[in-house]
């Protein structure tokens, strides 16, 4: 015996309401399957839940677009930053800086490891812990950094800093639009088991085959079970 098989894609789902739409409007309600009240949910619902998907659609574009970009500028701000205490490191090996030289910049004066940057708020609280601790030595009369200076790793970590904030806020919005989506699939598939089932309450009065039939054209899908299909494939007629 086939069962219903609900759809489980927004394609089909809205193939699924359209299809029960088009019958609403072209028969007339006291020969239609189901109700006038489901035919008034399934007019306003299917334009919201197309335009959920679409939002969705936009966010999650925008979102990946800017992605390839703000990975750059985030590479470009770990170098920098990275390059910048390594510097530092060669000139307190060198003796040309005090070792104390390190505490300006949050790390301890014996620490000679470069500091993890393996996630935006690595690079972020080291970013503007090298650039005050940097500001901080020059304003008290010590020689900057060069190659490269303080100028130049704020000019990329500004660049990623901007960049972080927008990326934020776009995923946010794809986030949000997935949940709206997610929320509206729900509704979708609540409303299509309604119709589906007026459809086939009403259609109780007809054989089985010839109401699986009829109920096909308000969209209902029904398909056999794996082991059912095959004996049907295998029977032979004389």
């Amino acid at each position: 015996m086939p069962y219903r098989r609900l759809p489980n894609t927004d394609l089909s789902r809205i193939r699924a309401l359209e299809c029960a739409l088009k019958k609403g409007e072209t028969i007339i309600p006291f020969n239609l399957a189901f109700s006038q009240s489901t035919l008034q949910k399934i007019k306003y619902f299917l334009p919201t839940f197309k335009e959920a998907i679409e939002m969705n659609k936009i966010a999650y574009t925008r979102y990946s677009q800017k992605s390839e970009i703000y990975a750059e500028m985030q590479k470009k701000a770990k170098i920098y930053i990275s390059h910048f205490i390594q510097v530092s490191n060669f000139a307190i090996q060198r003796g040309d800086f005090s070792s104390l030289t390190r505490d300006y910049y949050g790390i301890d004066e014996n620490d000679k490891k470069i500091p993890q940057l393996n996630s935006d708020k690595d690079v972020l609280y080291w970013g503007n812990k090298i650039i005050k601790g940097e500001a901080d030595r020059v304003s008290k009369g010590l020689t900057s950094m060069t190659n490269p200076t303080i100028a130049v790793v704020k000019v990329h970590f500004e660049k990623f800093q901007k960049a972080n904030s927008t990326q934020k806020v776009l995923y946010e919005a794809s986030q949000t639009a997935q949940e709206k989506l997610k929320n509206k699939r729900k509704e979708a598939d609540d409303l299509i088991v309604n119709i589906w089932n007026e459809v086939e309450d009403t259609l109780n009065k007809y054989p089985v085959e010839e109401k699986r039939e009829q109920a096909k054209e308000y969209g209902l899908v029904y398909v056999y079970r794996k082991h059912e299909k095959e004996y049907f494939e295998n029977i032979t007629y004389n």
